[in-house]
């Protein structure tokens, strides 16, 4: 396992220099650079100045002892993960514990062995590298993947059993760019892909920002799911900033811009997971849902809301409800009482 080590930067810091040099010979020998440091302070100086890929720490240094030297490095979030072993003599074994809990990974007894001190290294190296790996597989799934898909999956990689689909009070919100299918029949593909990508990452950065998340993409729009006791409220104010966002971007982008309508309803619907076993999508279904489609439909660059919706909100000092009227709506017999949303006058 020698091969790990080489091209990597080990930092040996130790107040002996005579522990230094074989700890040091014994770590070049297999590939690795090697950075020394002669106290506490050094070390972490060093820490800072380089990309350190393992820690080498004696226990006790002058002017500061290397638990302290660990703790400082573990509240550095690049070397949070980074392997730190520390080096020990016999007496000081009653200290483990401590550098334990300040982060050490490993301890080995001095005299160092160089066989024993490259094996654990490179062992620590490889985990290193597959928290690395998991870490960065989060970030990529955050980016994908909304956060209560993200919260099912983990439940269903610790318990084998993925949670039933259950009733739940949800407030969903659709929009939907007008236009954008003829206008993209004008334009090169490139630009399509562009106006697009910025508007609807426009939309889930406010989203997110009125404590809502992502369901799906859908068409050129969104479908975004809003719960707890002021989603509703939540939603409104969502809509409004996406469309006062898209508004600021339709006046500096002049006849090109996309121009949106937005539909929001609330009500009753069932959340889980729908598809096969090898690929689910974890979902909201329902007339809730159904409706605030049908009313982003409705929507001419503007908001419109259930009556649902408007009963939620109650009164409101920065929420209006203007134009109530009743809609007939694909898929609904009764005829549905609507309004637009409007932020109130001050």
């Amino acid at each position: 396992m020698d091969e790990i080590l080489n091209g990597k930067t080990v930092l040996v810091a130790d107040d002996t220099s005579v522990s230094r040099m074989l700890a040091g010979d014994m770590l070049k020998t297999a590939g690795a650079s090697v950075l020394e440091a002669e106290d506490g302070k050094s070390a972490l100086q060093v820490a800072r100045d380089n990309a350190v890929d393992a820690f080498l720490l004696d226990v006790r240094m002058g002017d500061m002892n290397g638990i302290d030297v660990c703790r400082k490095l573990r509240a550095m979030d690049i070397y949070r993960n980074t392997p730190v072993i520390f080096v020990t003599a016999v007496d000081q074994r009653e200290v483990l514990q401590w550098a334990i809990e300040a982060g050490a990974d490993d301890f080995i007894p001095k005299p160092l062995h160089a066989m024993v001190l490259r094996r654990r290294l490179a062992n620590l190296l490889q985990k290193a590298k597959y928290l690395r790996q998991v870490e960065s597989m989060s970030r990529s799934l955050r980016r994908y993947v909304s956060p209560r898909a993200q919260e099912i999956a983990r439940e269903y990689a610790m318990t084998g059993v993925l949670p039933p689909p259950a009733r739940r009070d949800v407030c969903v919100l659709f929009s939907d760019a007008r236009g954008f299918t003829e206008m993209s029949q004008e334009m090169e593909p490139e630009t399509v892909f562009e106006l697009l990508s910025g508007h609807l990452g426009e939309q889930v950065d406010i989203v997110y920002r009125h404590g809502g998340y992502i369901d799906k993409y859908s068409g050129d729009g969104i479908m975004a799911i809003f719960d707890g006791p002021d989603m509703a409220f939540d939603a409104c104010r969502c809509a409004l900033d996406i469309l006062d966002g898209a508004r600021k971007i339709a006046a500096r982008q002049g006849p090109n811009a996309i121009r949106l309508g937005i539909g929001i309803n609330s009500g009753p619907a069932m959340v889980g997971n729908l598809g096969s076993h090898d690929h689910l999508d974890y979902t909201v279904v329902g007339r809730t849902v159904n409706l605030a489609a049908r009313l982003c439909g409705l929507a001419a660059q503007s908001i419109v809301v259930s009556q649902a919706v408007r009963d939620a909100v109650g009164r409101s000092k920065e929420l209006s409800f203007a134009t109530e009227r009743a809609a007939t709506i694909r898929g609904f017999r009764e005829p549905i009482t609507i309004y637009d949303l409007e932020r109130a006058a001050k």
